[in-house]
């Protein structure tokens, strides 16, 4: 970068280099969610991947047409391709607590950043269906007056989820008592 055109972050440093979405890499301490969650969005692609192979192997098999034989090399491309991604995404997230805000971030071709204000919070749910309580998973959901800026957390044990939830409803009361 030439001198005089560096960047600079919300504190003031100089950045890294590596965009607005890593954020003040230097004081920011990023939390992985669970590498179980990879195992729960697997599951859940076979049985869509299961379900398209049958619809286009029966339809192939009753009309003998070389489309069915065509659709069904890509729902097996198309499967692959998404587990592959699957795998990468769910590396891709993550969550820090800072003092005033919690940011979360996930994505790989469109990353995002979320940064929720602990003060704009209305409540926090935690949730898990049958998939995650099968791999010991939860889901925490921060919901703010902004339905566009509500932001979720998935893939905690539910201890974790647990105490974030707690931790983040003990933060949004404090901060709205100043309001």
């Amino acid at each position: 970068m030439p001198p005089g055109t560096a960047s600079l972050t919300h504190s003031g440093a100089q950045s890294s280099g590596r965009g607005p979405l890593e954020p003040w890499p230097d004081t920011v301490q990023w939390q992985p969610i669970s590498t179980n969650l990879i195992w729960v969005e697997l599951i859940r692609l076979a049985v869509v991947v299961a379900i398209g192979l049958a619809v286009t192997a029966i339809g192939w098999a009753l009309s003998g047409h070389w489309l069915f034989g065509l659709a069904l090399a890509l729902v097996v491309v198309l499967g692959g391709w998404r587990a592959t991604a699957i795998v990468r995404a769910v590396r891709a997230w993550g969550y820090a607590e800072r003092d005033d805000d919690l940011l979360v971030r996930h994505g790989l071709l469109v990353r995002r950043l979320s940064i929720v204000p602990y003060s704009r919070m209305q409540f926090v749910d935690v949730s898990a269906g049958p998939l995650e309580r099968a791999f010991d998973l939860a889901t925490v959901q921060l919901h703010t007056a902004a339905a566009a800026s509500d932001a979720r957390v998935p893939g905690l044990r539910p201890a974790e989820a647990s105490r974030l939830r707690d931790r983040l409803t003990a933060l949004g009361e404090d901060r709205a008592e100043g309001l």
